[in-house]
């Protein structure tokens, strides 16, 4: 005999026993071969497109106090993790101290306090918002990382861009949760990471090379710099420029070996050569080591210009 479809609203995402048996589905059809089980009384349907909160709402909907935090919410969010903790799929889920600690199989569980605000309804799931995400994983990443996932929260384009962003949150956000928590673990972490937060970067690749940049003589470049044609029309967006110079910087990912990227990226340069501009493409190999060959790359477009050699092209962040 066919197995029997599921309902519609247990299609959307995870869902909990106690859901399904409220819709009249017996314990035996969300047991069969169609539901994966990652825990007791939550349910995911195999054949689901479901995106990642939608997939963890479950672990919120088992009671009224269980949230989301550290990388299951930089997951929410769509933050950058580095790829050690992208490989670890355990569930966080927490509850406040006053409560017990959350124990079932793939979920690692915390007892926390959180301030008013701090936990917030996200397409159906319970979690932290975004900064204080940011500071929660302030105790297990190195400061670069914590960097590039602040960069993450905060990226914002305007309407200049050919894809416009808004904020999930303001680096102003982080500054105040920083000032809400002094003694929270990874606060020295935290405190190193903050001033060197910026908004524009699109990857954690993008903010390494900004970091490369700004810790040497050649200063730190500029994010969300627009390259304007002659009728004073957006013609190209640098992932970092030295405006100044007419330096451009656009970092190559992986994505760019594709034929039809690849042919994007040479008319990109043209034009932007064409509008006087001098562009540097950067790869992940030039980001590597203790000294990343990117500082060479530009030093040398910087050199005909008398700059390269121990004089800062940069910007200023005070």
């Amino acid at each position: 005999m066919p197995r029997k479809p599921l309902p519609e609203e247990l299609l959307t995402g995870s869902f909990t026993s106690a859901a399904a048996e409220g819709l009249g589905v017996p314990g035996k059809r969300i047991r069969a071969a169609d539901v994966f089980i990652p825990s007791r009384s939550i349910r995911v349907p195999l054949n689901g497109s479901a995106d990642a909160a939608a997939n963890l709402r479950a672990y919120t909907d088992l009671d009224d106090s269980s949230v989301l935090t550290h990388h299951s919410a930089v997951r929410i969010w769509e933050g950058s993790l580095p790829a050690w903790l992208q490989e670890d799929w355990r569930i966080h889920v927490a509850r406040d101290r006053a409560g017990s600690k959350p124990r079932r199989r793939n979920v690692v569980g915390h007892r926390m306090t959180f301030r008013p605000g701090e936990v917030v309804v996200h397409d159906g799931v319970r979690v932290t918002i975004p900064a204080r995400t940011w500071l929660d994983l302030a105790a297990l990443l190195s400061v670069d990382d914590l960097v590039a996932l602040g960069d993450s929260l905060v990226v914002a384009h305007g309407p200049d861009f050919p894809r416009p962003k808004t904020a999930l949150t303001a680096i102003d956000d982080l500054r105040r949760m920083v000032a809400a928590h002094p003694g929270m673990r990874g606060m020295r972490t935290a405190r190193l990471a903050l001033p060197e937060v910026r908004v524009g970067a699109d990857s954690p690749q993008e903010t390494r090379m900004r970091l490369v940049l700004s810790r040497t003589g050649l200063g730190e470049p500029m994010l969300n710099h627009v390259i304007r044609n002659s009728w004073g029309q957006p013609a190209v967006w640098p992932d970092a420029a030295y405006p100044q110079h007419r330096i451009a910087l656009q970092y190559d990912g992986g994505h760019h070996a594709d034929p039809n990227q690849y042919l994007h990226d040479i008319r990109r340069q043209a034009t932007t050569e064409r509008l006087g501009w001098k562009e540097v493409r950067v790869s992940k190999e030039d980001l590597e080591g203790e000294k990343p060959f990117l500082v060479e790359k530009v030093r040398a477009a910087l050199r005909p210009l008398g700059f390269g050699s121990g004089s800062s092209a940069g910007t200023s962040h005070g």
